[in-house]
């Protein structure tokens, strides 16, 4: 049995373990929904397990890749933008697709401007990492003899996995942390 914490600060027991704060941590978010199925009030703080964020976080990347890839796809091989110029644009639009859905399904967090800006910082970080690895990673192979779709889309596969990766370990453990 844990402890919930409601939005009026009262404590009451549930009888699923892990699927909120430690007994005792008072969170000042609520989500606004109670997950599916669950015996949760609406209005209950409720952390999702390790299991569950992550699936939903890498549910959320795939859609999110779609976006980022396509728009990537459209810009460079489409309209010859250079791959950084490229990047930008479909990074921009992937991340804030991902941001959007994470926030409130994966993280079931309510909007915050403290949080948001962490978030930025955090996009920000993992921009510069996703710029130098896609650009680094499409000249090397490319420079193999690769087609430039396939040079691309590996790129991309290496500098947003390694995004992803930074992006999920810092939301769940710093931004995010109820």
């Amino acid at each position: 049995m844990t402890e919930q914490v409601n939005a009026s600060g009262d404590k009451g027991a549930s009888g699923e373990s892990g699927a909120s704060d430690a007994p005792g941590q008072e969170s000042t978010q609520t989500p606004a929904y109670a997950p599916a199925g669950s015996d949760t009030p609406v209005g209950e703080v409720v952390r999702l397990d390790l299991k569950t964020q992550l699936f939903r976080f890498v549910l959320t990347g795939g859609l999110s890749a779609v976006v980022d890839l396509g728009l990537l796809a459209l810009f460079q091989l489409v309209f010859g933008f250079p791959v950084p110029v490229a990047r930008t644009i479909s990074f921009i639009a992937g991340t804030t697709t991902a941001y959007m859905i994470n926030r409130r399904w994966t993280f079931q967090s309510e909007a915050s401007k403290k949080r948001f800006l962490a978030v930025v910082v955090l996009y920000a970080l993992t921009f510069v990492v996703n710029i130098g690895l896609q650009t680094g990673c499409d000249h090397l192979f490319t420079g193999w003899g690769w087609a430039d779709p396939i040079a691309m889309t590996g790129a991309f596969i290496i500098a947003q996995g390694t995004g992803t990766a930074i992006n999920f370990i810092v939301q769940r453990t710093i931004i995010f942390k109820h």
